[in-house]
This record gives C-alpha cells, structure tokens and sequence, in this order.
C-alpha cells in the first residue's frame, strides 16, 4: 500500500478510538506528528493502534511505565500533550 493511503487509513483508526479522550489524545497526536514520520515512525504508529487505549493514555500522561517497544522520541512527544485541541 503507498503511504499516502497507508497514512489515511491511520488517521481514520487514530480518529475512531471508542472514546473522545482517545480519540484526541491519539488523532491528535496523529494529527501533529504523521507529516513528518518515517517509515520507521508509520510502523511503531501501527504497533501502538493495536494496544489498549487505557494504556496508551496511561503511558502517555505518566500512570504507567511506557513498555520498552514504545520508547523513544515518539513516545517521548506523545508525552507532551501539547497538540490535543478539545475544541474539535
């Protein structure tokens, strides 16, 4: 699948968590960050849809102890929080 498509069907899964929460923690972050991924980055992005909402929220506001597979920079701006718009 060519990345442009591969990019949009994220977006839709990072939009449509289940929860309005997850929804803007996770598109959002989608939302500022995807411009600029590498393939690298669009892999650990899938690996991190396929996980518990309740842990990736956990993780990313500091409950829980971020697993050692989702460590590093991206993790590191999710942590931020600094691209949730709640006025969406």
């Amino acid at each position: 699948m060519d990345r442009e498509t591969k990019l949009k069907r994220l977006q839709f899964r990072a939009w449509h968590r289940g929860t309005r929460e997850a929804d803007f923690l996770i598109g959002g972050f989608f939302d500022r960050y995807s411009p600029d991924w590498s393939e690298e980055d669009i892999d650990w992005f899938e690996k991190l849809l396929v996980e518990d909402d309740v842990d990736v929220m956990a993780w990313a506001i500091g409950t829980l102890p971020v697993p050692s597979a989702f460590k590093g920079p991206q993790m590191d701006d999710m942590q931020k929080l600094d691209y949730i718009d709640a006025t969406k």
